[in-house]
């Protein structure tokens, strides 16, 4: 009989443990991956510029009932406002390769490897971007510049379709 009671408090025992140690491994995955998306975002931190400019853009649409095809064709114009409020990340950037940056850039990619940081500025030259690689000196990270553009419209028009390739693009606004 003491045996199985034995047997029986071992068994329990075991199972404690086992189920205390995959709480722990659920825990600390969790505690990792959020560890994990702050460092891939700290450079949320620094304070973003947020650009608003906004330009009516007219559409010309024409209404033409039955009626009015008899007498006269009647054309209404409606003016819509483009909402370019995008926000910008604001940093100090150190050009490491591939020549100067203008004011407003695309980004992506940021890596704590220079290594991976020239892989994707490959990439992107293979693809036909004029990409360069710069560092953030307070964060130490390599940001990869796909293009870079005098003007907010043309950052932002870029960054829209380097997002096919690179769902993640940022833009950035070069402090100095």
């Amino acid at each position: 009989m003491k045996k199985y009671i034995m047997m029986s408090l071992t068994l329990i025992a075991t199972l404690m443990v086992t189920s205390c140690k995959s709480s722990s491994e659920a825990e600390f995955r969790k505690q990792y991956d959020k560890a994990r998306s702050q460092e891939l975002y700290a450079q949320d931190d620094s304070d973003p510029v947020e650009v608003s400019n906004v330009t009516p853009v007219e559409e010309t649409k024409s209404y033409t009932s039955i009626r009015q095809r008899k007498s006269s064709s009647t054309t209404t114009t409606t003016t819509k406002q483009a909402n370019n409020n995008t926000n910008f990340r604001s940093e100090r950037l150190t050009v490491v390769s591939g020549g100067t940056l203008k004011v407003y850039n695309v980004v992506a990619g940021s890596f704590k490897s220079q290594e991976n940081a020239n892989k994707r500025c490959n990439e992107l030259k293979d693809k036909g971007y004029s990409s360069k690689v710069a560092q953030n000196p307070d964060t130490g990270m390599y940001r990869v510049i796909a293009s870079s553009h005098d003007t907010k419209d043309a950052a932002i028009s870029s960054r829209d379709k380097l997002r096919n390739s690179y769902p993640d693009a940022w833009l950035l606004y070069k402090k100095d």
